[in-house]
């Protein structure tokens, strides 16, 4: 018993690097996206993608495919901030570094949401928040290199993963509602099906015929990728391991994210890692460790 125990434990960790690894080289994946259309017409095809792939594993796991009335708003909010996330995302890595951007965005995130959670509930931080606040701002800073180059904010796709990572932000406080409306897999389900929709309104589709036109393996490859083993798997995973171990222990899993784009963008698009990037993505992670420290 005990050594079944301890090769469950072993496959359910691998489990959980494999999913964080996975969350990085979406970055990467972005990239090669980003070559083969405009980022309005990628996002809508990885939308549609992330849809259908989202159905058949919520069919495989019984799930019913429909949430409760009151969640409806709260949906549609969330379909719409997604819909922004996605652009800016690929917009920001169509001009920018996705290795650099993964470790920004996945960096202040948390931060971002935390400083935005304390501002809803009206009460001032404690100490360990208020260090780690001012170690996340720090991390920004270095990460932007804004001490010696403030211009940077405006260059290389970098306003738009700043403000990438303001909408996830945003997005976090209506998803993290998800489960009183029923299924969280539903309520994602149903929020890139009504993003697709959103998208479609404001989608050229002679764009989206010429880029499935020359879509190659490659392009399939990191379609599928980012939409059904990033998306659907490995965020399934990490929902899996939050009723299993807690939230607080499986965020812990999530500092692997900025590593892991780091090293997706090194080995697949010789991106070089600089100094700034590896500084402030430490600082972003101990600021993270402290803001989720009892």
């Amino acid at each position: 018993m005990q050594t079944e125990n301890e090769s469950n434990r072993k496959l359910f960790l691998l489990g959980m690097i494999l999913s964080m690894t996975c969350w990085g080289f979406s970055w990467t994946a972005g990239k090669y996206l980003s070559f083969y259309g405009n980022p309005i017409t990628i996002s809508f095809l990885r939308f549609i993608t992330t849809f259908v792939s989202l159905y058949f594993l919520l069919l495989f796991l019984k799930t019913p495919l429909t949430i409760q009335k009151k969640g409806f708003l709260d949906l549609f909010i969330a379909a719409v901030l997604i819909s922004v996330y996605t652009y800016l995302f690929f917009k920001g890595i169509t001009l920018g570094q996705p290795g650099a951007g993964g470790v920004l965005v996945t960096v202040l995130n948390p931060i971002i949401s935390y400083g935005i959670m304390l501002v809803m509930a009206k009460r001032r931080p404690t100490r360990n928040e208020t260090i780690g606040l001012i170690l996340g701002l720090l991390a920004g800073v270095v990460l932007l290199k804004l001490t010696t180059e403030a211009e940077n904010i405006f260059k290389a796709g970098n306003i738009y993963f700043l403000l990438a990572s303001f909408s996830w932000a945003l997005l976090s406080l209506f998803t993290a509602k998800a489960s009183r409306y029923g299924s969280p897999f539903t309520f994602s389900f149903l929020m890139y099906g009504l993003s697709t929709v959103l998208l479609t309104l404001v989608s050229n589709f002679d764009d989206v015929r010429s880029t499935l036109a020359k879509g190659d393996l490659v392009f399939w490859f990191n379609l599928i990728f980012s939409a059904t083993i990033t998306t659907s798997l490995a965020t399934t995973f990490y929902f899996y391991a939050t009723a299993r171990i807690g939230a607080s222990r499986a965020s812990s899993f999530i500092f692997m994210v900025p590593l892991s784009a780091a090293l997706g963008s090194w080995i697949f698009l010789d991106e070089v890692v600089q100094l700034h990037t590896i500084i402030g993505g430490l600082l972003g992670i101990a600021a993270v460790y402290i803001l989720n420290k009892k």
